[in-house]
């Protein structure tokens, strides 16, 4: 069973980066949620019983230890570091258009709620409405409907940002 899910864990651990980087922006933070993930996953794992894809069922645990995680980190007092920004450092990185837009697009995701941005995720990473639903736990039919919900909130966000 130990040798199944290390196979697992090492074959999809790319699912488990982009949760943390969707949810944490410091270093040691997504460290940490990676590690709580694999737990998590790993307590879980006796009990799955492949009637999904193994793909979906990370994506549902680690998306809910994610969650789970951001609601008790928000209940902290916040913690602030020393930014560039704040010592008025130029930003010496050149960035070509595509990357411009895709900066734009990941501030105005992080102004989306938790579910959102899972949502969202897995829009783009190109998974089908009945894969969203069964990660997610919600039917089919809201997952169009928050979908559309979702772009329309961002589109108004990176216009709020452009003016």
């Amino acid at each position: 069973m130990e040798k199944d899910f290390v196979e697992m864990i090492n074959v999809h651990r790319g699912i488990i980066y982009k949760v943390c980087n969707l949810y944490c922006h410091d270093e040691e933070d997504k460290k940490d949620l990676f590690q709580e993930i694999i737990l998590q996953l790993w307590r879980a794992y006796p009990s799955f019983r492949s009637e999904s894809m193994n793909t979906s069922w990370m994506y549902r645990v680690a998306l809910n230890t994610a969650i789970s995680n951001f609601r008790k980190e928000s209940k902290k007092p916040d913690r602030k570091s020393i930014s560039d920004a704040e010592f008025q450092i130029p930003d010496m990185n050149f960035y070509t258009d595509e990357n411009e837009n895709m900066n734009l697009l990941n501030q105005a995701i992080e102004k989306l709620s938790e579910i959102e941005k899972a949502i969202i995720m897995l829009y783009l990473e190109e998974k089908n409405y009945n894969e969203i639903a069964e990660i997610i736990g919600i039917s089919h039919s809201n997952v169009g409907v928050r979908l559309n919900r979702i772009k329309i909130k961002l589109e108004k966000i990176i216009k709020s940002n452009e003016s």
